[in-house]
């Protein structure tokens, strides 16, 4: 039986898990692939801290340059995260002639153009399944599955610290620094969030669907983001009183030859699949011409989960260097029919509105006739119970409106004596 050698470059909580599972299902794995794979070199910068699996140490490495330079080394899985020294190991490693599995999202967001087209030219591949949604074959399915079919959209919850969140908000009734505080103490969100809940890790993972569905290596700036640090406990009960759900969705969306690539808090009606999907569950929803609607759905995050899509990668490249095969991991078409990325300024929506008004005679006319100023049509009104000394809140659903001019009504209506908080708008898709 052909053996294939790996390199560890990073032995984390991810790369712990790999090792785990190439040790402990080495005969599963060799039975069903007809590969021997074999750990030749794990690199990490500390190994004094308890991993919960053992390996021999003469395995062990400190510097990155012992597996990169090995010969015998076939594949290289870089697991360290960040962009450098990462985006320089890879590289290295291709020119050296071995293939890569990564689980770096920021890194392919931020450099992908540029090592996809390093790996295509030294006839090498770069797999990265575990980047998006950790263990749901997202990346597979859409590169290989669906390779016969042209995308329309997708809308993914792609971030489980910001859904725990949320989920624990709708739940539970939390507002938003407690809903954090719990996903912190069970280990759901990092002693610095901002990654997750202002919306800049699910962007990284829509640059790369952007990519498998489009064919448009889109960059962070062009992307729209809006977090979720900013809802709040009464925006999600009204929302829920309205039959709708609040989610951090990421999007992108073809409007004839436009294309719309846009994260921020989303309201989807109470009955959508994605409005169901719960705690630190990620699902992407993918419309396709021939295969139409799909969802994929499961943990997007966790040592196993992430841990199995990364041997899936080594396996599959274990497959193609047994037989002599080269299969460009990212042969990606360009949607010619895109010829632009529309600007947030240019998107329509539907809006949940919510102003804290004086509690006086007048107000909603004075609102309305703003909105009314800009073309933004009210399809429907509550005034809900006060708050505070005489301070209301006037919750509103507006009919499909220009999000330019809506910015600009709100700004308009904010300046008014009789608006004593400024005003929430969140944008309604129909998925």
């Amino acid at each position: 039986m052909k053996g294939i050698n790996l390199g560890l470059i990073g032995f984390g909580n991810v790369g712990s898990g790999v090792v785990r599972i190439l040790r402990d299902r080495r005969v599963f794995l060799a039975e069903k692939s007809g590969l021997q794979i074999n750990i030749k070199k794990i690199c990490d910068k500390d190994f004094s801290v308890k991993r919960g699996v053992n390996v021999d140490k003469s395995l062990l490495a400190r510097s990155a340059q012992e597996v990169i330079d090995d010969p015998q080394i076939d594949i290289v899985v870089e697991l360290i995260g960040g962009v450098h020294p990462a985006k320089d190991y890879i590289s290295a490693s291709l020119k050296k002639g071995k293939d890569i599995v990564t689980a770096n999202k920021a890194l392919l967001a931020q450099e992908g153009r540029s090592l996809f087209a390093e790996a295509a030219l030294r006839g090498k591949n770069i797999y990265f399944e575990a980047s998006v949604g950790a263990g749901i074959p997202i990346i597979k399915a859409l590169r290989e599955g669906l390779i016969a079919n042209r995308f329309n959209s997708i809308f993914g919850i792609l971030n489980g610290t910001s859904n725990y969140i949320l989920s624990s908000m709708s739940s539970n009734n939390c507002d938003f620094q407690s809903a954090l505080k719990e996903a912190q103490k069970k280990g759901f969100a990092e002693k610095d969030p901002t990654l997750d809940i202002e919306g800049i890790d699910s962007a990284h993972k829509l640059i790369l669907l952007t990519y498998l569905c489009f064919g448009k290596f889109v960059k962070m700036e062009d992307i729209f983001i809006e977090g979720i640090s900013q809802i709040s406990l009464s925006d999600v009960i009204y929302a829920k009183e309205l039959g709708l759900e609040i989610k951090l969705l990421a999007i992108a969306k073809k409007e004839g030859k436009e294309l719309e690539v846009r994260v921020h808090p989303t309201l989807i009606p109470e009955d959508n699949l994605l409005a169901s999907v719960n705690g630190v569950f990620n699902a992407i929803h993918v419309t396709s011409d021939l295969a139409g609607d799909l969802l994929f759905y499961g943990p997007g995050a966790g040592q196993m989960s992430a841990a199995s899509a990364v041997v899936s990668d080594i396996v599959d490249l274990a497959q193609d260097i047994k037989a002599g095969l080269f299969r460009p991991a990212m042969s990606i078409i360009e949607d010619k029919s895109v010829q632009r990325l529309s600007s947030i300024e240019e998107f329509r929506s539907r809006y949940y509105i919510r102003f804290m008004a004086l509690d006086k005679p007048g107000v909603l006319a004075k609102i309305s006739g703003i909105l009314a100023k800009y073309g933004i049509s009210i399809a429907s009104v509550t005034q809900k119970e006060r708050h505070k000394a005489h301070i209301v809140p006037i919750v509103m659903i507006v009919h499909e409106s220009n999000e330019k001019y809506l910015r600009h009504a709100l700004m308009q209506i904010d300046r008014l004596d009789v608006i004593k908080e400024k005003p929430v708008a969140i944008r309604i898709e129909e998925i």
